[in-house]
């Protein structure tokens, strides 16, 4: 591993390396990707693609990122802009957990369907996806659906777990999960014009407060329809709380639920009762 090191050292000017530089180091010292970044990371190395993070993250925080589990539940209009931005922000390893194939009515809207991916599963999409642009980054595709039976087994182990759903009693099962394995859970929720966000901490149950008058079934996407800017809006903002939760800065959306209205180009932020 010094070896490796010593390698990247030298070919890190300004303590950057190229992506040249990192699949070369790999061929080389007969090892993967993901090691080779990691080891970077590890002595203070950045490797370029990242170039543009470090005046607001350092290179121990991206050290950090790299080696945090993210498991994203739905690989549709929300889940598909998480796990882009996430491998692209270089968060190390992404689980995504995802029954469906893409169809030709997610074309208008989902980030990973493409005419080339109908009919094929979603979080195989993913994986794919994020081979072309982050390929240090594992993607670990899960084609299930969430529930309450599999929650525990697919959840334990994660940092953070991102909601990106469309199922009310689903996001409630998962809310438990989460409350159940002390993970923290970030809510996102996209209808038409409008989204909400939240983030929900150990010992909290904003989500069930949220929903308790909810209904039994999908949300009132089902109704209002998603156009192709609303899941990208709502996504960015889920992924800026998992940067957030991960590094251990800034404030939350904790305890209080911001709602967007892209129709008026109004934000508002709800205040919501502590557990």
């Amino acid at each position: 591993m010094q070896e490796l090191v010593t390698y990247l050292r030298e070919h890190s000017p300004d303590g950057l390396f190229s992506w040249d530089t990192q699949h070369a180091a790999a061929e080389q010292f007969k090892t993967s990707l993901a090691d080779v970044e990691g080891a970077a990371l590890n002595n203070g190395l950045l490797p370029t693609r990242y170039q543009r993070n470090r005046n607001m993250i350092s290179v121990a925080e991206q050290a950090t990122l790299f080696h945090s589990r993210v498991a994203v539940i739905g690989c549709g209009g929300l889940g598909g802009y998480i796990i882009e931005e996430l491998a692209r922000l270089g968060v190390g390893r992404i689980t995504a957990i995802d029954p469906d194939i893409f169809e030709e009515h997610n074309l208008n809207r989902q980030l990973l369907s493409s005419l080339s991916t109908l009919g094929k599963p979603k979080v195989e999409a993913a994986l794919s996806r994020v081979a072309d642009i982050n390929p240090a980054v594992t993607v670990t595709p899960v084609r299930s659906a969430y529930c309450r039976a599999n929650g525990l087994e697919l959840l334990r182990g994660f940092n953070v777990v991102v909601d990106a759903l469309d199922s009310i009693p689903c996001r409630l099962e998962l809310a438990e999960s989460c409350t159940t394995l002390n993970i923290p859970l970030v809510h996102g929720a996209i209808a038409g014009w409008y989204g909400q966000v939240v983030t929900q901490m150990p010992g909290d149950t904003t989500i069930q407060r949220i929903y308790r008058n909810g209904g039994s079934g999908k949300g009132i996407e089902q109704q209002l329809g998603n156009p192709s800017f609303t899941p990208a809006v709502v996504a960015s903002l889920q992924t800026a709380e998992v940067c957030k939760i991960l590094l251990g800065r800034g404030d939350l959306l904790r305890n209080r639920q911001l709602t967007i209205d892209l129709l008026t180009m109004e934000i508002f932020e709800i205040p919501l009762d502590s557990d």
